[in-house]
């Protein structure tokens, strides 16, 4: 495990059958109300969130902290209203006029120097921060250590799938949230918590079950990572 990086938590919601969207990649709104407010409580309990650049095409927004309880526990804990949501591309290719970017948040950008290049000098992102390694892809590793360095100690990553599996695959998750939503999805593209490449199931990363809620027809299942 990586030292001196935020403690990093994974939130999402999925079919019965583990996919996080159809078979399209549609937007994924299969969850209930309680399952929003759970994520609702995730991200007030978080200093900042990260979000692939896929799931932000998708959705086109974020969710934010509305509950009045879950601001002024914020508050009383000196934070801003918000905490500061990063999204994490590559190539930085989104479309600016998508709702997230007149939303009253806190925007980063972790990217590229290709993805930096069409950002610089706008207003929509606050902070841009270029790691590469030697091959030009993002330096997931550095990038978590420099957000501690800036304060952020608790992370929560809200997807995609590929975010996910390239996150465990450097170790550097320590829990998951998963809420299991009653509806079988199927289909054999159909983006799952973890994409990827896969694991072996001897190398596979092992769970230890902290938690079980069962509220109405969903199950929400708190799981740290063994190490």
């Amino acid at each position: 495990m990586v030292q001196h990086r935020p403690h990093t938590t994974v939130v999402l919601a999925m079919s019965a059958d583990g996919k996080i969207a159809d078979f399209r990649r549609s937007p994924a709104r299969f969850g209930t109300s309680v399952d929003k407010t759970h994520l609702e409580e995730q991200i007030a309990a978080s200093d900042a969130v990260l979000i692939g650049a896929g799931t932000l095409r998708a959705y086109g927004t974020t969710l934010t902290v509305s509950d009045t309880v879950l601001l002024q526990q914020r508050q009383q804990q000196g934070k801003p209203d918000q905490p500061i949501h990063i999204v994490i591309t590559h190539s930085a290719n989104l479309n600016p006029e998508i709702r997230f970017f007149q939303q009253p948040i806190r925007r980063w950008l972790i990217t590229t120097t290709l993805g930096k290049n069409f950002w610089q000098g706008r207003s929509e992102f606050e902070r841009i921060l270029v790691f590469e390694t030697p091959t030009g892809e993002i330096d997931t590793i550095t990038v978590l250590k420099q957000l501690t360095s800036l304060q952020i100690a608790r992370l929560l990553v809200l997807g995609g799938g590929a975010l996910v599996a390239s996150m465990l695959e450097l170790d550097l998750i320590d829990e998951f949230w998963l809420t299991v939503c009653p509806l079988i999805l199927g289909g054999a593209t159909a983006p799952t918590p973890v994409d990827g490449r896969g694991f072996t199931s001897q190398l596979a990363p092992h769970l230890q079950l902290l938690e079980v809620k069962k509220v109405e027809h969903e199950v929400f299942l708190h799981y740290q990572l063994q190490r």
